[in-house]
């Protein structure tokens, strides 16, 4: 498989723009860093499917990532080619067989107006393996560390705000992660990053500082792992999935306390 990556990673992603700030009645000039949003069509097998408003970096692991989470490959085999073309307006994915454009869309909750597909096979079809261990085991302290440290990892957000960020831990570290401010397209990224990069081993836990909803829930069991923590809320339907798939679903997770809203049962408060 061949990748044309985009380059400036953290450039592309951030705008420097002249603001005035308002503050006890006086005014000042100042210069600040503002995440960039842009549309960026995603071609497969040279048919334009959708564009993802998206904030323009890790562009290549964001369209495979995507075609993951969908259930539309299952493997890096499967993918021949990615190319993200000069201006980050473009990704190219060349598939190992034709794939038609799924016929209908369903709109999803995300940030960036996400879609999703109608009755997506990331749903009904086959999920990998999540743990050698049928019912794994989380401690409390565990899932602290996660939600402390997925603030530490939190690049484009320290810079200028208003952006999410998802990570996956094999439970001693993060293995791949993701901005941009569409929570949705944070899990296509790191799915996307997954295959890409190769990475093997336990997938323990992914970690997210937006609202888990039913179709971030539904990425989540797809990329195959056992617990999700928020700093946010879950929605209604993402706990009855939870619960349904066999998910921990933990929000509001903070270093010294969190709410377990599925298999809570799973979770120890001692080592």
């Amino acid at each position: 498989m061949t990748t044309t990556e985009e380059t400036g990673r953290t450039a592309s992603a951030l705008r420097r723009l002249r603001l005035r700030e308002f503050r006890l009645g006086t005014t000042t000039s100042l210069e600040s860093d503002v995440i960039a949003e842009t549309a960026v069509s995603l071609n497969v097998n040279g048919v334009p499917w959708f564009s993802f408003l998206c904030t323009p970096r890790d562009l290549a692991a964001l369209a495979v990532g995507f075609l993951f989470n969908e259930g539309i490959v299952s493997s890096r085999s499967e993918v021949v080619s990615v190319s993200v073309c000069d201006r980050n307006e473009n990704v190219d994915v060349c598939l190992d067989r034709p794939v038609p454009p799924p016929s209908s869309w369903q709109r999803t909750s995300g940030c960036g107006g996400g879609v999703t597909t109608t009755g997506a096979a990331g749903v009904e079809g086959p999920v990998p393996p999540a743990s050698a261990d049928a019912e794994p085991r989380f401690t409390q302290a565990e899932i602290g560390r996660l939600a402390d440290d997925l603030l530490s990892r939190q690049e484009l957000y320290g810079a200028s705000g208003g952006v999410h960020m998802s990570a996956l831990s094999d439970g001693d570290r993060f293995v791949a992660s993701a901005e941009d401010i569409g929570r949705h397209n944070t899990l296509d990224k790191v799915a996307g990053l997954c295959l890409l990069d190769g990475v093997d081993g336990p997938r323990r836990a992914i970690v997210t500082t937006g609202r888990v909803s039913s179709e971030m829930i539904q990425k989540a069991r797809r990329i195959g792992v056992r617990l999700v923590v928020s700093r946010t809320s879950p929605t209604a339907r993402s706990v009855d999935l939870a619960e349904a798939w066999g998910i921990t679903l933990v929000g509001y997770a903070r270093r010294d306390r969190f709410l377990a809203y599925s298999r809570a049962e799973r979770i120890a408060t001692a080592s």
